[in-house]
């Protein structure tokens, strides 16, 4: 059974509390330093990187002494994470659509500058100001909308789950191109043999049908992007139409 340490909640609210006045030197590391420090190494090499005691030698001390400034790995990838997600500065006041865009591109902006999120799972996530600010931006700008308010979660939630899914497939296909050395077009290309021997025209008429009209051409990564682009379409014109009159989201 997964265990609740209390240990993190003082780490990621800890620039919620006044800092105490330091009594004699000061010391060398902070927690600040630390989670920095991981991230770099999570940035450049993978998530992996970003062990305790890796983290130690990058800071040139013994890493039991790291364990002063955070207790566990565990936490220490959950303060990643919300440093993370605090980073992305989410304030506006504009439209209901002005402010998902910008939430959308701040987040592909932090999975493309941070690729190793995509290893970490997002179903638990830090509950941390990170987290908590991402939460409170995205209702207040379904809040402007005028839905009812039992409404206003499930609403925010289906933006968010579609903004991140895409976010992290992204993330991921940039793991698998820095692991493999292959881009996702290529790695389909490899598997060429597939249409030419394997595919069955008569199983398939539906994709025969998109394939001859063209619509697989462009590369896979850009199919993505695109199918993205569709659906949070679809998904804010629902949420808005769905303010007019008696025509509710089941």
């Amino acid at each position: 059974m997964e265990e609740f340490s209390p240990r993190i909640l003082p780490l990621l609210w800890r620039r919620s509390v006044p800092a105490r006045r330091a009594v004699g030197r000061p010391p060398r590391l902070s927690v600040d330093i630390v989670v920095t420090t991981a991230i770099r190494l999570a940035d450049t090499e993978g998530l992996e990187a970003a062990s305790m005691a890796r983290v130690a030698a990058e800071l040139s001390v013994a890493t039991m002494s790291l364990y002063t400034y955070v207790p566990s790995r565990p936490e220490l990838v959950d303060l990643m994470v919300d440093e993370v997600l605090w980073a992305r500065g989410l304030t506006s006041d504009g439209t209901f659509r002005e402010r998902v865009l910008l939430y959308a591109e701040r987040t592909f902006a932090m999975y493309r500058a941070h690729p190793w999120l995509a290893e970490v799972p997002r179903a638990r996530p830090p509950v941390g100001p990170g987290m908590l600010a991402e939460q409170e931006y995205v209702l207040a700008a379904v809040a402007t909308l005028g839905l009812p308010v039992r409404e206003l979660n499930r609403a925010a939630a289906g933006i968010t789950t579609w903004v991140t899914s895409a976010a992290r497939h992204e993330a991921e296909s940039a793991l698998l191109r820095r692991t493999t050395g292959l881009s996702s077009d290529e790695w389909w290309q490899q598997r060429g043999e597939l249409w030419e021997n394997w595919f069955d025209v008569g199983s398939h008429p539906t994709m025969t049908m998109i394939w001859n009209a063209g619509a697989f051409d462009r590369g896979a990564d850009q199919q993505a992007q695109d199918a993205y682009e569709y659906g949070l379409g679809l998904l804010l014109a629902g949420i808005e139409r769905s303010v007019e009159g008696d025509d509710r989201v089941p």
